[in-house]
This record gives C-alpha cells, sequence and structure tokens, in this order.
C-alpha cells in the first residue's frame, strides 16, 4: 500500500502518512484512562510501541506501554475496540498472513497471546521465554509464529500445538527483531527466518 502507520512519543496516537505526498492523512488517538491511578504520574501508560496492519489493509492494531491493544477501522478512522491479556507493554504485533481476525502479540509480560481481533476475545496464550518478548512474526503460511526475546533466544512456534518447537540460542544479548521471507520467488526452500541481536549480528535459518 501507499500509507505508513508511525507511532511513538507521548501523543498517545498513530498518525498514516501517505507517501506519495508525505501528507498526514489522519491521526489515530488511543483513548488515555478516564480516571488514571495516583501512582500514574504521567500519561506515558498510553505510549504506542507497536503497530499492525490486518493483510486485507482494513484494520490497524496498537499496541501500548499498559498492555492494552487497541483495534481501528482505518477508513474510517474509528476505534472498533480494544484487547486486553497483557499486563504489561506491548513491544510486538503481527496479523496471521492468511486469516485477518487473528492478531499475535508479544509483551513483557514474557507471554505471547493470541486473539481474535473481530470478536474481541483471547484466543490463547503461550509462555517459554523468560524475559521479555520484543518481537514476534507469523510464518507465510499462517502455521507458526517466530519470537525474539531479552533472554536472548529466538523461538518458533507450532500454532497448531501451541507451543514452542524449537528455541534458538546463538545470540549472546537480547534479539529485538525476527523476520519470515516473504511468500513467492522461484527455487526458494520452503523456510527461512532472520533474527538481530544487540550482539551486533544478524542470524539466518532454515525450518520446516
Amino acid at each position: 500500500g501507499t500509507i505508513l502507520a508511525v507511532a511513538g512519543g507521548s501523543s498517545a496516537s498513530v498518525k498514516l502518512w501517505d507517501t506519495a505526498s508525505w501528507r498526514i492523512l489522519s491521526t489515530l488517538s488511543i483513548p488515555r484512562p478516564e480516571a488514571p491511578k495516583p501512582s500514574d504520574k504521567t500519561s506515558s501508560k498510553k505510549f504506542v510501541l507497536s503497530v499492525a496492519w490486518s493483510p486485507n489493509g482494513k484494520r490497524l492494531a496498537c499496541g501500548s506501554m499498559d498492555g492494552t491493544i487497541c483495534v481501528f477501522d482505518v477508513e474510517r478512522s474509528k476505534l472498533l475496540h480494544q484487547l486486553e491479556g497483557h499486563n504489561m507493554p506491548v513491544r510486538s504485533l503481527v496479523f496471521s498472513p492468511v486469516d485477518p481476525r487473528v492478531l499475535f502479540s508479544g509483551s513483557d509480560d514474557g507471554h505471547v497471546n493470541m486473539h481474535d481481533a473481530e470478536g474481541k476475545t483471547l484466543v490463547g496464550s503461550m509462555s517459554g521465554h523468560t524475559s521479555w518478548v520484543l518481537s514476534v512474526d507469523a510464518s507465510p503460511d499462517g502455521g507458526a509464529i517466530a519470537t525474539g526475546s531479552s533472554d536472548r533466544t529466538v523461538r518458533l512456534w507450532d500454532l497448531k500445538m501451541r507451543a514452542a518447537i524449537q528455541t534458538m540460542s546463538n545470540h549472546n544479548d537480547q534479539v529485538w527483531s525476527v523476520a519470515f521471507r516473504p511468500p513467492g520467488g522461484t527455487g526458494i526452500r520452503a523456510g527461512r527466518l532472520a533474527s538481530v541481536s544487540d550482539d551486533k549480528s544478524v542470524s539466518l535459518y532454515d525450518y520446516s
């Protein structure tokens, strides 16, 4: 598409930019708590840390510092609902490439959650990392997800089993991002995954 979603700072919002003209098309505002707790000294709980487009481009999900996830109807610039299930910052989000209803989230609470983004329900939660989940990505066939963590590992999860089937421990510092190779290409083997770490290395993995 030609629209870039940008989040960050204390504005508690996501701005949508037209990449042809570099003009702001709209601003999606994240709702703030009506009555902040006395311990909340700032509005930092509503910092937006992560965004993800649905495969059809109709929905945008945003993860915040307070552990909530907002789902927007992009065409109408309307907040549809909030998803709960995490109690710490949501660092990464990704929709399933084969089912626009399914959304995965990774959080500082160490869990990877699977949501029905339309039905507003938590489908399941997977655990195994011993520290923050910093990144999550879904395989092109929708059958697996990968996660990177500050526990220095990369985990590959089978969604039918809802369990980690492989743990890669080759990094010696926190893993900030994981990414599956996009589908397509001639003569390309089925699975390839990349990860990047604070140890200043990028790792490539084959999987089946």
